[in-house]
């Protein structure tokens, strides 16, 4: 097996997914994966008395299983410090799998779903407890056999704020049910009102859009509410979402010119099972989980939405009787290395310090 299964496979079948019909952001990202570590993106020479060694620059791409590891454990320090110790309670939002092609076909509403979602957190916190609270959204499109599935994992602070007698009400406890019958009306008169306005791009005819919406509605969603959680465990959990991409490397099991090989856990047979896909049919389905430019991973809202944190970060930790932490100092690349992987990238074979020499200008392919 290649030691970078993905970039194998991407180089195999860039005349596949390198055409103007294929979204930009995938193709620059499959790209950078490509041109990550390589002369493509130039280096750095670092040189003890003894030895020289080169350093490729890495891509930096979210979607590049090499770059994903560091800046996941440098994502999840400096959340963790920006956040209270507090109870949190962590919620999932789904819909049914007949609208995941939708929002796969119309990726604009994705970025929609998110601040529909919070719109309906906070709208049942207000009635229920006449509170604000702390709510984080990652938007969440892949299954575990690589399908295109859009869902929401969201964590909310157990405790809100009363602003009417500025002190701090907990617990928050969810009802199940009423979420999900608020988050099943918010989708539904969103995707009604896109279709209104011939915003849905769909094989199906208007007409079967309706029907399959009003069938939509009157079912059961899947809501999930999970109480009484630390921060640290929604970030690690999260954190592949946010910061990796949709399948590990360790995964794959085969890859040849015509197919793809990978393990899936299998949740309703209990165990380890093996997906095939042919090798263009992967390409596909990973590039339909590639973010398009400037959409966030996450996104804040409540008493973290950028503008009123700045304004209620202090008061906030000041009401739950904690002292604010300062924006933890970013570690650069050795020092990142040597904390997380215990490895000192600028010490030779002899153990011999490396002073930093020259650079390498990137190399036109």
């Amino acid at each position: 097996m290649h030691s970078r299964p993905l970039k194998q496979i991407l180089i195999a079948t860039r005349a596949h997914w390198d055409r103007p019909q294929v979204r930009a952001a995938v193709r620059d990202n499959f790209d950078k994966i490509i041109n990550c570590r390589t002369p493509a993106l130039g280096a750095e020479v670092f040189a003890s008395e003894t030895e020289e060694e080169l350093v490729y620059h890495t891509c930096k791409s979210r979607s590049c299983p090499s770059c994903g590891q560091r800046a996941t454990l440098l994502w999840q320090r400096e959340q963790w410090s920006a956040l209270p110790d507090i109870p949190y309670t962590g919620i999932g939002l789904t819909m049914p799998d007949v609208l995941w092609p939708i929002f796969r076909q119309n990726r604009q509403l994705l970025h929609d779903l998110p601040v529909l979602a919070a719109a309906v957190i906070q709208q049942w916190l207000k009635a229920k407890y006449g509170v604000r609270a702390l709510i984080i959204v990652v938007p969440h499109t892949f299954g575990r056999h690589l399908n295109f599935n859009s869902h929401l994992h969201i964590m909310v602070s157990a405790g809100g704020l009363k602003e009417s007698e500025v002190s701090w009400t907990t617990p928050l406890r969810f009802n199940r049910g009423k979420l999900m019958h608020m988050w099943r009306y918010a989708v539904i008169t969103y995707l009604r009102a896109a279709l209104k306005k011939g915003l849905l791009v769909s094989e199906a005819s208007t007409e079967d859009l309706r029907v399959m919406l009003e069938t939509q509605y009157e079912r059961w969603w899947n809501v999930y509410v999970d109480p009484i959680k630390s921060k640290w465990h929604f970030l690690r959990y999260v954190a592949r979402y946010v910061r990796r991409p949709p399948i590990a490397q360790h995964r794959f099991t085969k890859i040849t010119d015509r197919e793809v090989e990978f393990l899936t856990k299998d949740l309703k047979e209990q165990r380890v099972v093996t997906t095939h896909y042919l090798i263009e049919e992967f390409v596909d389905a990973l590039a339909a989980h590639v973010p398009d430019r400037y959409r966030h991973a996450m996104r804040r809202f409540g008493l973290l939405a950028p503008r009123a944190h700045c304004v209620t970060s202090a008061a906030l930790f000041a009401l739950v009787g904690q002292k604010k932490r300062p924006r933890p100092q970013r570690l650069n690349w050795r020092n990142s290395l040597q904390k997380y992987f215990g490895v000192d990238p600028l010490v030779d074979s002899r153990g011999h310090f490396m002073h930093w020499a020259r650079r390498l200008k990137p190399v036109a392919r």
